[in-house]
């Protein structure tokens, strides 16, 4: 399987332990994925949305990292609407195994938030299309 690029998109004001998380996954040499971390804590000037949908086209997919503010988080919003507008593939990580997690605001009511596991992760990239 080729290896596969993916945009991380996680609340960067809760949840930017999990992010770490999820990179030092892909540093496993069995990984079939990379990390685009183009994460900021400050705004970008301008358009940001512009340049977040350019940096999201250099990707294969999406993976959202879902935590207990997610719902309220508006970048991840935005930011998950950018990868449905460009039919990109995407899915929704459990990312607090004893927390209660939420969507994105711009989630489809029919998008589930998978169990953030080794063989969940490797499956669902593998998927991605």
């Amino acid at each position: 399987m080729a290896m596969k690029r993916a945009f991380i998109s996680f609340d960067y004001d809760h949840d930017d332990e999990l992010r770490d998380a999820l990179m030092g996954q892909a540093k496993n040499p069995k990984s079939p994925f990379t990390i685009a971390d183009w994460s900021v804590k400050e705004p970008f000037e301008g358009n940001w949305q512009a340049k977040v949908r350019g940096r999201m086209r250099r990707t294969d997919l999406t993976i959202v990292i879902c935590g207990e503010h997610t719902h309220t988080a508006r970048g991840v919003g935005v930011e998950l609407a950018i990868t449905q507008e460009e039919r990109n593939p995407y899915f929704l990580l459990w990312g607090r195994p004893r927390g209660n997690c939420t969507k994105p605001a711009k989630a489809h009511s029919s998008d589930k938030i998978y169990e953030w596991t080794w063989e969940n992760l490797k499956n669902l990239i593998a998927g991605a299309r």
